[in-house]
């Protein structure tokens, strides 16, 4: 991130910061908007499959159903805003960088409409995605009502998104840093823009908790872990790194895959896809949906190993062909439950082996939470405090580091590369504009200092 001294007047402040009142507000208003909306479907749609009878009617219904709106949000994310396709960071990074265009109305209709039908239909994608590009989408409408120099324009996007993401999470401080971590390349940094982004996550946070009355999403206690099993989480925390390198190559080898399917035919991936996913409503629930709920669920069951791998593999296999199919929703809360599986996996077998405290299993689980996001993401602190935000673990913040710190440096030596990044690179490969002559790169673009702090 580059650091910008330009001098301002007071007057000039407080009308920026205004905007960011605003954009808090509203994007807090828009996304609790959204997630009950988004909680409504998802409860009819279950009560629908309760009260059908046994044999092969719940099978079918929720084959039509889900394929019918996973298939409705594909042509509707196509017709009105192809941008709104994925979780939208990439195009938020690519419109900070002048390279991707902002149309704000079609977008928030797409993201809004298209997400409710994709999320209810079960897919394995998150909230997240859509609050993140809705609220720089809303950002960038309040921007045109006051001409913005582009710096200013630039924190306000980023503010938007910084804004969604405490929306989806009730993490502002994750929020915060994740601006600070992801677009770092792209985020103009100045006192106002930084300062923007701080409002807008702290309003919106405080505007979803107010209307929800919620807290930490995933509260876990730990009482104790002991120290030499530091150990064993850096193990965890490599396997996460491959786990993270492998996550990212697969996904975009899926979506290169699907766009080979000629125009005319890609709503056929999505119809199947949605199908499929209402049958493993009724077989397998676990493996279905975005995980919020189900990361809590997984933490205090008594699954064994066999059972835990079989969930991992089938969340990580959902959100690729989910993803991939061009319908709008996230990866953070898929990725969250991936680990989640795969964290307690290795919990469950070391408490066996090792005959650690029980407490262990869920050490690990939470640990893996955010060394999965460090090692796909590339933004380890981002991974261990939004880890720290939603579970309220703050016992755990030394696994959790050790966890993460590891699994970033297992992907980098591996020589992955962060999925934002590739995904930025990928939509602007098939939009045919030119690639970066500097060849930057988010993991390795170091921060460029202003003259006075050299």
């Amino acid at each position: 991130m580059t650091q910008h001294f330009r001098k301002f007047s007071p007057r000039s402040d407080a009308a920026y910061f205004v905007k960011a009142i605003m954009v808090g507000l509203l994007v807090g208003g828009l996304g609790t908007g959204f997630h009950s909306s988004l909680d409504f479907l998802i409860g009819r749609y279950a009560a629908l499959r309760a009260s059908l009878d046994g044999g092969a009617l719940p099978y079918v219904v929720s084959f039509a159903l889900s394929a019918a709106c996973v298939t409705g949000a594909y042509l509707l994310v196509r017709r009105v805003a192809p941008e709104a396709a994925g979780s939208g960071i990439q195009e938020i990074e690519g419109a900070m960088e002048d390279k991707r265009p902002l149309h704000w109305a079609p977008v928030l209709v797409a993201k809004f409409f298209g997400g409710l039908l994709a999320l209810g239909s079960g897919l394995v994608l998150g909230r997240e995605g859509p609050t993140i590009h809705m609220g720089a989408m809303t950002a960038e409408a309040l921007s045109r009502s006051h001409a913005l120099n582009p710096e200013d324009h630039k924190g306000l996007l980023a503010a938007g998104a910084a804004a969604g993401l405490a929306a989806a999470f009730n993490a502002p401080l994750a929020a915060i840093l994740f601006i600070v971590e992801e677009t770092r390349r792209q985020f103009p940094f100045s006192y106002r823009t930084y300062m923007a982004v701080i409002i807008a996550s702290i309003l919106s946070a405080a505007v979803t908790e107010e209307l929800t009355n919620i807290g930490p999403l995933l509260v876990v206690e730990v009482t104790y872990v002991p120290v030499w099993s530091f150990l064993l989480l850096g193990i965890l925390g490599v396997l996460l790194g491959v786990l993270g390198v492998l996550f990212n190559k697969i996904l975009i080898a899926t979506m290169d895959l699907f766009q080979k399917i000629p125009d005319g035919f890609r709503w056929i991936p999505a119809l199947l896809i949605g199908g499929f996913t209402g049958i493993l409503l009724n077989i397998l629930p676990d493996a279905t949906g975005g995980g919020e709920d189900l990361v809590h669920e997984l933490i205090f069951s008594k699954y064994g190993v066999v059972i835990l791998l079989i969930l991992t593999v089938l969340r990580f296999g959902g959100v690729l062909f989910s993803y991939a199919s061009g319908v709008p929703g996230g990866i953070f809360a898929p990725m969250l439950s991936i680990a989640t599986c795969a964290g307690l996996a290795f919990g469950v077998a070391s408490v066996n082996v090792f005959s650690l405290e029980t407490d262990f299993r869920s050490a690990c689980a939470v640990a893996a939470m955010g060394g999965f996001f460090a090692a796909s993401v590339r933004a380890p602190l981002v991974g261990v405090v939004l880890v720290m935000e939603l579970t309220g673990a703050y016992a755990l913040i030394m696994p959790v580091l050790v966890t993460c710190t590891t699994a970033s440096l297992t992907a980098h030596h591996l020589g992955g590369r962060p999925i934002y990044e590739q995904l930025l690179e990928r939509t602007l490969r098939l939009a045919g504009a030119p690639p970066d002559p500097k060849g930057n790169s988010n993991s390795d673009t170091p921060i460029q200092l202003g003259a006075q702090d050299k």
